[in-house]
C-alpha cells in the first residue's frame, strides 16, 4: 500500500491527502457502483492508467485556489504494450461529470529508463476546487483509497 505525506505551505496552512489505509474517511461511505468505477486518470485519452498515485492537495487559507500533485510511480503508461495506445499529452481526470485536464506532466528517468510521472492540477477557483473534490471521492472509492485531512 502506498503512504502519503501531507504537504505543508506556508501560504497554504490547509493541506490534505488521499491515501489507502482503513476507512477513516469523513466521506459518507457508497458501495461501490458503476458511478464509482468510472472514475479514471488517463495520459493516453481511452487509456485508464492502473497505477494509484500519491496525492497532495494544497489550497489557499481564503478557498480561492489550490493545486493537486500527483505522483505516479512505474505507471502502466510506460509499459512496451501500451506504446501503440499514442503518446502522453496530458492527464486526464475522466469521471461521470466530464473531464478535467492538466499538461504539467513531468517523467522522471533512472539511468535512461522512465521511473515516475509527476502532474501538477491548478484550481483558480473554489467551483474548480469542488469540482476535483467531487472526482476524488468516486476516484478514491473505486482505488479503495481514504481522505486524510490535515
Amino acid at each position: 500500500m502506498k503512504f502519503v505525506s501531507i504537504l505543508t505551505v506556508a501560504i497554504a496552512p490547509l493541506a490534505a491527502a488521499f491515501a489507502p489505509s482503513k476507512p477513516l474517511s469523513p466521506f459518507v461511505r457508497v458501495p461501490t457502483s458503476s458511478l464509482y468505477a468510472a472514475a479514471t486518470i488517463q495520459f493516453v485519452k481511452g487509456l485508464n492508467e492502473k497505477t494509484v498515485p500519491d496525492i497532495k492537495l494544497t489550497r489557499a487559507v481564503d478557498g480561492s485556489s489550490g493545486t493537486a500533485t500527483f505522483r505516479f510511480s512505474n505507471p502502466n503508461v510506460f509499459d512496451a504494450s501500451t506504446q501503440a495506445e499514442g503518446e502522453i499529452t496530458g492527464m486526464f481526470l475522466v469521471d461521470d461529470e466530464g473531464e478535467m485536464q492538466t499538461t504539467d506532466v513531468n517523467a522522471r528517468f533512472v539511468n535512461g529508463k522512465p521511473e515516475a510521472i509527476e502532474s501538477v492540477l491548478l484550481m483558480k477557483s473554489p467551483d474548480e476546487w469542488d469540482r476535483f473534490m467531487r472526482f476524488m471521492e468516486r476516484y478514491a472509492e473505486a482505488n479503495g483509497l481514504v481522505f486524510n485531512k490535515a
